[in-house]
């Protein structure tokens, strides 16, 4: 338990409604009572309560036949909300959108969530999509562009502890799940001032990316550019991708030096 948590000022209850609110992801769209206890680890009783003072507050919807939960459209207002108030997105979103305009490739800024990578702005390539990839996707940082970008720029003690914490599974066959070589490739993206990914995540996706940092050097999140393989190789994107993204990521860097990290 953080120091937080264990401040006087902190409510309980109010914490367990929003682990049942972030319980629900892709893939698990709709969930029974029994399913939210096991995914957020409180007992029946207090989800059933929970989850009956949400639906009344209008954030779940509940499933007449099968009694099964969903969330409801008011749900969004807890997301948009920083979406809408960022400054680092609206600081970021004119630099991003001029450099979707150059590569035409899908361009993003992502912000750290715990050990993943949060998509908080986005201005997709208006060529073919193979992968959606909405705002508030999460990704992990050992495994991604924007991730290993995100690490690189962080206190080497910090970076390490993250990379230790991380569940690390592989998500396809080119997934770099060995701690020694996920060390390798963070120390790299230091040197280079970007990092890259190749299908680690997606199949037939390739990523590159680069920090945003505040006036003390912390990182605030990355830029990244995403190319599908069929019309990109590594090589190029690493070559003609890579200076675009840092580029991008400096400037944006300028704009944002008074901002403090929001995590």
């Amino acid at each position: 338990m953080s120091s937080l948590e264990d401040s006087p000022l902190f409510i309980t209850a109010l914490s367990k409604g929003l682990a049942i609110l972030t319980a629900f992801r892709a893939g698990r769209p709709s969930m029974s009572l029994v399913e939210l206890a096991e995914h957020t680890g409180l007992n029946k009783s207090t989800v059933q309560r929970s989850a009956f003072t949400l639906e009344a507050l209008g954030y779940l919807y509940k499933e007449p036949v099968t009694k099964r939960f969903r969330l409801a459209p008011k749900s969004l207002d807890l997301g948009t909300g920083y979406l809408q108030t960022s400054e680092l997105i609206e600081r970021a979103n004119p630099y991003l959108h001029e450099l979707n305009r150059n590569v035409e490739e899908s361009c993003n800024l992502l912000e750290p969530c715990g050990l993943d990578m949060l998509y908080v702005a986005r201005f997709p390539s208006h060529k073919q999509i193979a992968i959606h990839m909405p705002l508030g996707r999460h990704l992990p940082m050992y495994c991604t562009s924007a991730g290993r970008a995100y690490l690189a720029a962080l206190p080497e003690a910090e970076s390490d502890a993250i990379l230790v914490a991380s569940e690390r599974q592989g998500y396809t066959a080119s997934t770099v799940t060995e701690l020694d070589q996920l060390r390798a490739l963070v120390a790299e993206a230091r040197n280079a001032g970007y990092a890259y990914a190749q299908e680690e995540y997606f199949a037939g996706d390739i990523s590159v990316a680069a920090a945003v940092v505040n006036a003390d050097g912390y990182p605030l999140g990355a830029v990244n550019i995403s190319v599908p393989f069929s019309r990109w190789s590594l090589e190029e994107a690493r070559s003609q991708l890579a200076p675009k993204v840092i580029n991008t990521a400096r400037t944006i860097s300028s704009a944002t030096r008074s901002l403090r990290p929001v995590g």
